[in-house]
């Protein structure tokens, strides 16, 4: 079995940016992503889940080193200073590279 390398890219923000995410990740060549609705507490308060509009998203992308790079630059760049946002990235390796 054969593995190969990829980044997960995490990204939390409010669901306002949802938009604005999804299409960043076309722009930058994600091929798809996996996103869920989360709560929790941070710098910015206590964001609930009940109520859609001011709940956060947790999206998942994984995408080859580059793509991850340019995404995560653009987020801290032109996102950042907009949204509520936080964002990471983690090392995967994964079956399928095509998929990605």
């Amino acid at each position: 079995m054969k593995l190969h390398p990829m980044k997960l890219v995490t990204v939390i923000c409010e669901a306002h940016a949802r938009g604005a995410v999804t299409k960043l990740l076309r722009e930058v060549g994600a091929h798809g992503w996996t996103l869920f609705e989360v709560e929790g507490d941070g710098s910015r308060g206590n964001r609930p889940a009940d109520i859609p509009e001011f709940a956060n998203l947790q999206i998942e992308v994984i995408v080859p080193p580059d793509v991850a790079a340019s995404l995560l630059g653009r987020l801290g760049t032109d996102y950042f200073p907009r949204y509520a946002m936080v964002a990471f990235e983690s090392d995967v390796r994964v079956l399928r590279p095509d998929k990605f």
